[in-house]
């Protein structure tokens, strides 16, 4: 790869949206001397979630619940394990090699299946956390943390025994003030200490009981794409700033201390994913007009007719037929409009069936919002 930038003259490098890229990105870099927004120990702490987990807890951010077990499976350990439980590798994300076990024997395939989806042959079993889901995503310019959106995720539970992929997500979270009163402080203080100062950053948590716990992060832009809402309700493109940053080392003029607004300057949002069931798409029906809705600000559309989804994507998210994104000025009209949306959008197999999986509850998860 290195030899190839260097053939190519490339100006600049920038990684994508997986995580097992981020050190390489980092390697890339350093050995062409171009701009990079990470560093190696910066890397070191993110790319694993052991390493994460273990450097939040030292600032008061709390990972999930977790049971000590390691490839040798001791009786002693799985006695311990309290079902169910989520096995995942470390150094792996979108749900690939991550399962849910209810008891021993699903435990046993669980820990095979991570082990063959990480490199680093590392895995954790946690406590399978049955709760509000939630995203904290932070903008980082020139030494400066803003959150620029804190929302609640909405997953699947049609899908038994594999991760639970996201269906969608509200924003601004219920819970946005608690956060901030109680843990985003601890997080802007970790995020100074490990030495970020440029970049985009995803913190992925659950809410329960009046706590929170970070499961996940991700240094780097999100395939969950939460930037096309910044960009409509903001105006700042985050890809634009981390291309300029790519080629010059600054990510621009830009103020986010004045452009950024987690409360999203009164606006509701949502993305909405439709997530299909194995088999081969012969029709879609109900997307045509997200291109001309105003409301819709992005529909980024991952399979089309003649497509397969295999059985092996069921719980990750290449199950995704789209995420669709909208902005609207009050709830009451977000809520129409993600209810036409789930009601008109069908995809057939070619046996006639429905393979689109059901949405969140609407209603549910906008009536729980403490914005109004």
């Amino acid at each position: 790869m290195i030899a190839l930038a260097k053939k190519e003259q490339v100006d600049g490098v920038l990684v994508g949206v997986a995580d097992i890229l981020v050190p390489s990105y980092c390697k890339v870099c350093d050995a062409l001397n171009l701009p990079c927004y990470a560093t190696q120990d910066i890397v070191n702490i993110f790319s694993y979630k052991d390493v994460f987990k273990a450097t939040c807890e030292r600032y008061g951010i709390h990972g999930i619940p977790e049971f000590y077990l390691d490839a040798e499976m001791k009786r002693e350990d799985l006695d311990q394990i309290v079902y169910p439980v989520m096995v995942k590798p470390v150094d792996n994300g979108g749900g690939v090699g991550m399962t849910v076990a209810y008891n021993e024997s699903e435990l046993c395939r669980g820990v095979e299946t991570a082990l063959a989806a990480s490199d680093k042959k590392r895995f954790i079993v946690e406590k399978y956390m049955q709760c509000d889901d939630m995203g904290m995503y932070y903008t980082f310019k020139d030494g400066y943390c803003s959150a620029s959106c804190i929302y609640d995720r909405y997953t699947t539970d049609e899908q038994k025994g594999v991760s639970r992929v996201c269906l969608g997500g509200t924003y601004p979270s219920k819970h946005i003030e608690e956060y901030f009163s109680r843990m985003h402080s601890n997080a802007v203080r970790m995020f100074q200490d490990i030495g970020i100062t440029n970049g985009v950053l995803m913190l992925s948590g659950f809410y329960e009981n009046g706590e929170f716990y970070v499961y996940d992060t991700g240094f780097r832009l999100q395939g969950e794409a939460p930037h096309l809402l910044m960009k409509a309700i903001h105006g700042f493109d985050q890809r634009k700033m981390l291309i300029r940053f790519a080629l010059t080392g600054s990510e621009g003029e830009i103020d986010i201390k004045k452009e950024d607004d987690v409360f999203l300057r009164g606006k509701h949002a949502a993305t909405l994913w439709f997530l299909l069931k194995a088999g081969k798409i012969a029709r879609i029906e109900g997307l045509e007009e997200a291109s001309s809705d105003p409301k819709v600000v992005a529909n980024i559309q991952r399979l089309y007719e003649g497509d397969t989804v295999l059985k092996e994507w069921v719980g990750q998210e290449k199950q995704v037929l789209t995420r669709m994104y909208l902005v609207c000025d009050s709830k009451t009209e977000l809520s129409k409009r993600l209810k036409h949306y789930m009601n008109k959008v069908r995809v057939y197999d070619e046996d006639g069936n429905n393979m689109v999986l059901k949405g969140f509850d609407v209603d549910q998860a906008l009536k729980l919002s403490s914005v109004t």
